[in-house]
């Protein structure tokens, strides 16, 4: 099956190629893992349910409203010398922008900001533990140390490891009796969890009680999840003798080194669980100048010379029409990670934004029909097809819009989007669990034992 052509996105980079060529690795991974459970179902996808899966976020409706836009701090701001990307959706690191600037509000913030160079600007909210970036062209990003000393790692690396348990037959759902312990936050890592979860893992998302994901995020990517907070520098012993002994895959998406002091490294838990399944997703990769760095997509974007590619004529950086670098690699984790279990292997998956940000700086932009490439100027012909956090009908969707899923949750109705796979034709989805509220531990418990109640 060849990926579908998508030409929802306008624009100066192939996202739909992106996408489509991401959600069919998930796709053949799916299909040979159900054919060797003995389930007889054709696992498909289609051009719509990659649109609409890729914007979820903006789909996403709680009692009627839409999820909230970024936060007053976020965005492009015009430096002295150019442009800088901040990221301040968390309450900490606004603080850090806060802080590290000296400011309060948005008014504040661009007037501080016009008054320095940019680098200093992403010098010193880095220095704090804030998030920031100069907006590069892809020429100024390739002399950029971090880029020379990563140019040659690539998007997705796996190391396989050691022989594990055969999945057995299965009925129905092609993941039955795999269990996913989720320690990954906002999109990428979780697109790939609610994936697992929607095709029968048992998905259990840990978060730290300190610090919780944003609601609108755990309700855009929690289908097929329980949900649970666990303070890991008070109750290590839940991790290491339940829940890492307990399960099959285990997902890594905090930045790189972080987790170490909780047993969490890669490699070393990789020796002392070598059954398990291990996904590594980061921002800049693991090594190089910003190795330990903490990134989101937007700021992958606007560091590679993704934002200036995509910025207006008048000077103004732009950005990709969906978060692409973070649904594309949480599909690509998700199928090789599906691909160990098929293998009866455990072992190593190593995933960066960064990765994906080469990939579609290196995609030319897909023709038309007319032998014309589509470009930014098609974007009123494309009749703003998916208008972030409102949704809408692509050019090529023959004006129906993306399918959805009503849910009831514990945070009230849900309408969401479906997972970008089906199983005989039929769109997949889940349940939506109240987010931190679940007991830590595997259903009948990890290695036949039930742990105690334990959340902060």
């Amino acid at each position: 099956m060849e990926p579908p052509l998508i030409r929802d996105w306008p624009g100066p980079l192939d996202v739909g190629g992106l996408a489509a060529d991401s959600v069919e690795q998930a796709r053949r991974a799916v299909e040979r893992v159900a054919g060797l459970r003995g389930i007889d179902a054709e696992v498909g996808t289609s051009a719509a349910l990659i649109v609409g899966a890729f914007d979820a976020i903006g789909h996403l409706r709680i009692d009627g409203r839409p999820a909230p836009g970024w936060a007053p701090l976020s965005g492009f701001v015009e430096a002295a010398d150019g442009w800088v990307r901040l990221h301040g959706n968390f309450p900490h690191h606004a603080e850090a922008i806060r802080a590290s600037l000296q400011v309060g509000g948005p008014e504040e913030l661009a007037a501080a900001v016009s008054r320095l160079p940019a680098a200093q600007v992403e010098e010193r909210v880095q220095a704090v533990g804030g998030i920031a970036t100069v907006v590069r062209s892809p020429a100024q990003w390739e002399q950029h140390p971090h880029h020379r000393a990563t140019c040659d790692v690539p998007w997705h690396r796996v190391l396989p490891g050691a022989e594990r348990r055969v999945l057995g037959a299965a009925q129905d759902v092609p993941l039955q009796g795999v269990r996913v312990l989720d320690l990954t936050r906002v999109i990428a890592g979780p697109v790939c969890s609610q994936l697992l979860g929607c095709l029968g893992s048992e998905v259990l998302r840990i978060d730290p009680p300190h610090c919780p994901e944003l609601l609108e995020h755990h309700l855009s990517t929690g289908m097929g999840k329980r949900s649970a907070q666990l303070d890991l520098g008070k109750h290590l012993d839940v991790l290491h003798e339940h829940l890492l002994p307990g399960a099959d895959v285990v997902l890594l998406g905090y930045r790189p080194g972080s987790l170490d002091r909780f047993g969490l490294a890669p490699a070393g838990l990789a020796q002392r669980f070598p059954h398990l399944v291990i996904g590594s997703l980061s921002a800049w990769g693991e090594h190089g100048p910003w190795g330990s760095t903490a990134g989101f997509d937007s700021i992958v974007q606007a560091a590679t010379g993704i934002a200036s590619v995509c910025g207006g004529e008048d000077g103004r950086p732009g950005a990709l029409p969906v978060q692409a670098l973070d649904h594309s690699s949480g599909y690509l984790l998700a199928a090789r990670v599906i691909d160990l279990l098929a293998d009866a292997r455990g072992g190593r998956v190593h995933v960066n934004l960064l990765g994906a940000a080469r990939e579609l700086l290196r995609r030319a932009v897909p023709e038309r029909a007319d032998g014309d490439a589509l470009r930014e100027d098609d974007t009123a012909q494309a009749g703003n097809a998916i208008d972030a956090g409102a949704g809408g009908a692509g050019p090529d969707s023959g004006g129906a819009g993306p399918a959805t899923v009503d849910l009831d949750t514990p945070h009230g109705r849900v309408r969401t989007v479906p997972v970008p796979l089906t199983l005989d034709g039929a769109p997949i989805s889940g349940p939506i669990a109240e987010y931190g509220t679940a007991r830590p531990h595997w259903d009948g418990g990890a290695s036949g034992a039930v742990p105690p109640s334990v959340t902060g």
